[in-house]
């Protein structure tokens, strides 16, 4: 069994996929950042966005545009996007017409990425009842195709930024049969490890990991 973080034998050359991407011309990604209401800092550590898409150019071949962008949920432009990620501290307060547009993009082969930047868990959790009112959020066992898209993670989520001495845990949500469409973070913070290395202080090999588990995040959900 390979070491975490170690590159999958059985990664692919990913390809865009899902949604159009927002330029008809081009199918650079980019992570489109969800911008919501209820109170929460939606628009954080924009730089995180950037380096982590930089780091997908520079060790994938994903076509990126290393940018921030953002979409609100009520927008047709999110079915411009095949990934979008929702990240924050405090609450997040979901219109009807917001959660009946979002599960339409994931019922539409969207993706969203959620992670918890501490204090969201709650907020999450309500607010997704409203997008998938007939299921729960499960666990992904280590085993899942994500944890082994593109790096292996043996043992599921690397442990990025501390918050309350708990292991950390990654939830989903599925349409289609049992298509992975949400993903969600808590514990472990995945997107501090992605911010400039002045702004959190994580060490180099917590960076890097936080970069190559995103790196199966983008690649699961573009290749799935």
């Amino acid at each position: 069994m390979l070491a975490p973080g170690v590159p999958s034998a059985r990664a692919q050359q990913p390809q865009i996929g899902g949604a159009a991407p927002a330029n008809p011309s081009s199918s650079a990604l980019v992570l489109a950042r969800v911008k919501y209401s209820g109170g929460g800092d939606w628009y954080n550590d924009q730089e995180a966005d950037v380096n982590m898409l930089e780091y997908l150019r520079s060790n994938t071949s994903v076509n990126v545009r290393p940018q921030f962008e953002y979409v609100e949920l009520t927008s047709d432009n999110i079915f411009n996007y095949p990934i979008l990620f929702l990240t924050g501290h405090g609450n997040i307060d979901l219109s009807p017409a917001e959660a009946r547009r979002l599960r339409a993009y994931l019922d539409n082969g969207g993706f969203l990425y959620i992670d918890d930047d501490y204090g969201l868990d709650t907020a999450v959790r309500r607010e997704m009842r409203k997008v998938f009112p007939e299921q729960e959020m499960r666990e992904l066992p280590f085993d899942h195709p994500l944890y082994h898209s593109y790096y292996e993670f043996p043992n599921g989520l690397p442990k990025i930024h501390e918050h309350d001495a708990k292991p950390p845990q990654g939830y989903g949500l599925f349409t289609d049969g049992n298509r992975l469409c949400v993903y969600y973070t808590t514990e472990t913070n995945p997107s501090d490890g992605w911010a400039d290395a002045s702004v959190h202080n994580n060490p180099p090999e917590k960076r890097e990991a936080a970069f190559r588990i995103g790196t199966n995040i983008v690649v699961y959900a573009l290749t799935r």
